[in-house]
């Protein structure tokens, strides 16, 4: 059952929306930085607090199908079309399952070092993501002050680091123009798969920016250049 999200909003009401979906473990006030540039341009911006994360609520129930169905009824409740989605790690994974379910409400997608699950079963338990950076990325998520239920993280691990062939499958069916954007080599997500990923998706490009895992927080700048430049391209082309 779908549940009402926390969320931000900044910007125009009328400009173009922009909802920004953080990753495992954070929450909206991780796009702080990046919400004035998108507002300055004239964007409507709504960053959201997933389930079990920051204001939303803790149901205990943390399945990644959940996650797509809460942005799907925010999607509703707002009235949003011709969105942008941009998100983070697990954000990214629940753009882009909104944008397969509902293609007709999405305009494209940013996708920030995307959790995406192996294709086949590995020898370790984390199939292809890297354990010293996993690890690192977990302990650095537990020792700031938390604002999430330790449930959701672990449930969300569980779930990425699963094989999912189906979901390889249907990325062929994304209509949307769509950048991803890697961390790099020292990032927990693979840059390889990214690099599958993108080469799945129909007209889908990737950008590397090399400083780990959150892109959005170690190289803001850089970060907001990559991403403003896609959505200003697709705005004067079409």
């Amino acid at each position: 059952m779908a549940l009402d999200l926390g969320y931000r909003q900044a910007g125009d009401p009328a400009g173009v929306p922009v909802v920004l979906l953080h990753g495992s473990g954070s929450n909206a006030r991780t796009w702080d930085r990046f919400t004035p540039r998108l507002t300055e341009a004239g964007y409507r911006t709504i960053a959201v607090d997933l389930r079990g994360h920051g204001t939303s609520a803790r149901p205990g129930d943390y399945a990644l199908t959940s996650i797509r169905d809460d942005l799907l009824a925010l999607l509703d409740t707002l009235d949003l079309r011709d969105t942008i989605l941009i998100g983070h790690s697990v954000g990214a994974h629940a753009a882009l399952a909104a944008a397969l379910a509902a293609p007709d409400r999405i305009a494209r997608l940013v996708l920030e070092d995307l959790a995406a699950p192996p294709r086949q079963p590995g020898p370790v338990s984390l199939r292809g993501f890297k354990p010293l950076q996993v690890l690192a990325a977990v302990t650095g998520i537990l020792r700031v002050s938390r604002d999430y239920d330790l449930r959701a993280v672990a449930s969300i691990l569980r779930q990425l680091t699963r094989p999912d062939l189906p979901w390889w499958e249907r990325l062929s069916e994304v209509s949307h123009p769509t950048l991803i954007l890697s961390g790099g080599p020292t990032s927990c997500i693979p840059p390889n798969r990214l690099a599958d990923a993108t080469a799945a998706i129909p007209g889908a490009r990737m950008t590397t920016i090399p400083v780990g895992h959150r892109v959005h927080s170690l190289a803001p700048d850089r970060f907001a250049t990559e991403v403003l430049a896609f959505l200003t391209e697709l705005a004067v082309h079409g």
